[in-house]
């Protein structure tokens, strides 16, 4: 580091060192000497309306490039953004929240300043349970580290973290030169050479092998390394719900997406009838198991994760996962023939014709010939995403979604963090009408930096996924014309659609229209669902 660094330049020096150029946030009085920094700095300060959506863009930020900053002030702010950051913590999303908080000295003269809430130390509590680390850079002599230390844990164990700065410390500077000293990663040499010694007889001694990937490949950026594992064994791979375009699902050796009983049949089988599967990243979750259908023998498993790595019933300690995996691809595993796989049947709607009633089914249809290279699919929460499921993603890590939180309003803010982190990509996102109405109007800041994603809000007139659960007048809500909202934003092009032929004019005119925004509202009868989504309320709605 330069010497006489202030904390609140170190810090940002330390983020755009580690790949961060836009920080997502909403300005108050207790950050705004860190807002000044940012504006003086290489990093861009991206206004959201709100906190919440800040954090989602930060997570799509951080899932596409590796790390993501929101921005907030005190409690007000960073309370608002705590789900944001529970869902990150869910599903291993690297963020930071940096929150402003009153100054040390003001504390001792008025110690009920605005925005608080108990004490001054409620808000790092909260976020002290939903980050990997977290601190109040209170100290001068300690500050620097603790920054070190946050970012560093946070990189390591792909979940949030939390800085908070008091207003008076942002411009306090340390007298010495301090170095960033990195952690390393302790990794157990002799147990990592027993493990995959373990781990290659068993996959080398299996007849029926198969690779099930998760999202953590895709974390800790494994991905080259998965499709040299694959295409170096021969070995098919098939991906979680969570690891969906964790590798281009135009690979050869690709299965498809699975998710137990609430997937495909073809893939369900040959999953659950190899004799060895190997599980490289995954969560074992109620929605990635398919609502628990999933079948793995834990005889015929090796599973490797951030947090656990096991051999059948065999557990080893101090095997980070990116060491396994670096290490499984020196190994002397035997190269297969090519293994005869199933194939899938072509998607194609039903003979679709304009004047025909829209439907869920030829909706996903038309969309898997719509999507396009440069495409990068976020689904919201609904049926969305049972239906994206099936959709062809063309390329690697393009496909986005809450999958495992769960948290609706997803969608809309993530396609900002997602275009801002990748501006080669474009965003398709898909939203259920429930969902969007809680974060949509983030639109106003796609208008505001000239973004182009494409929204295609699927209005099924309430919550679809709660009605099959437990129906009732409960699950209703008002109804938007979604297709104005270009007009109350003064930008974006805007579709009523209610057949297929609308749907297939709004989404061509869509895709040719590069300078803005555009909204496809696609009319759905509110009991038009997803088979996927019926298997699912049918499973939830017996533990109601």
């Amino acid at each position: 580091m330069a010497k006489r660094l202030s904390i609140g330049q170190y810090l940002l020096n330390q983020l755009h060192n580690h790949g961060v150029d836009h920080i997502f946030g909403v300005p108050g009085d207790y950050v705004l000497g860190l807002y000044s920094l940012i504006e003086k700095s290489p990093i861009q300060i991206i206004g959201t309306t709100r906190e919440d959506s800040a954090g989602l863009a930060a997570d799509a930020y951080a899932r596409i490039k590796g790390l993501g900053v929101a921005c907030v002030t005190f409690c007000v702010g960073g309370l608002n953004v705590t789900n944001a950051v529970a869902g990150a913590y869910a599903e291993k999303s690297p963020i930071i929240v940096i929150s402003g908080a009153p100054g040390l000295k003001g504390r001792e003269r008025s110690p009920l300043v605005h925005h608080l809430v108990r004490d001054f130390a409620t808000q790092r509590e909260i976020f002290s349970r939903i980050t990997v680390a977290s601190t109040a850079l209170e100290d001068i002599y300690t500050a620097y580290h603790e920054i070190d230390r946050v970012i560093h844990l946070v990189e390591r164990y792909k979940r949030p973290g939390y800085i908070e700065l008091p207003s008076d410390m942002v411009n306090a500077v340390r007298a010495h030169e301090h170095r960033d000293q990195s952690l390393d990663e302790m990794t157990d040499t002799d147990a990592l050479r027993e493990c995959i010694d373990e781990a290659a007889t068993m996959l080398n001694r299996s007849r029926h092998p198969v690779i099930l990937a998760g999202v953590e490949v895709h974390r800790f950026g494994l991905q080259d390394a998965l499709i040299k594992l694959v295409e170096n064994s021969r070995i098919p791979v098939a991906a979680t719900i969570l690891g969906k375009s964790v590798v281009s699902e135009a690979h050869p050796l690709y299965l498809g997406v699975y998710e137990g009983a609430m997937g495909h049949t073809d893939v369900r089988k040959y999953v659950e009838s190899a004799d060895c599967v190997l599980m490289l990243g995954c969560f074992m979750t109620d929605i990635n198991l398919g609502v628990y259908t999933a079948h793995l023998d834990p005889n015929h498993t090796i599973y490797a994760t951030s947090e656990k790595t096991s051999i059948r019933r065999h557990s080893f300690e101090n095997v980070p996962f990116r060491s396994f995996f670096k290490a499984l691809l020196d190994a002397r595993l035997r190269r297969r023939r090519r293994p005869d796989m199933p194939r899938s049947k072509s998607k194609r709607g039903p003979n679709l014709r304009d004047n025909d009633r829209i439907t869920i089914r030829a909706l996903f249809s038309m969309l898997n010939d719509f999507i396009t290279d440069d495409m990068v699919v976020i689904s919201d929460i609904g049926d969305c995403l049972f239906g994206a499921v099936d959709l062809k993603i063309h390329k690697r890590t393009e496909f986005l979604s809450p999958a495992y939180y769960t948290s609706m309003g997803f969608g809309v803010p993530a396609s900002l963090g997602a275009q801002l982190a990748d501006g080669s990509l474009r965003p398709l996102v898909l939203v259920g009408d429930g969902a969007f109405q809680m974060t949509g109007l983030e639109l106003s800041t796609v208008v505001r930096l000239g973004l182009n994603p494409v929204i295609v809000v699927l209005n099924n007139h309430g919550y679809s996924t709660e009605r099959q659960i437990m129906d009732g007048p409960f699950n209703d809500i008002l109804n938007w014309s979604f297709s104005k909202v270009p007009e109350l934003l003064g930008n974006g092009l805007g579709f009523a659609t209610r057949t297929v032929g609308e749907v297939r004019s709004a989404l061509d005119e869509s895709l040719a229209n590069r300078d803005s925004f555009s909204i496809i509202e696609v009319d759905l009868d509110p009991y038009d669902i997803s088979p996927a989504l019926v298997r699912l309320g049918k499973r939830l709605g017996k533990q109601v």
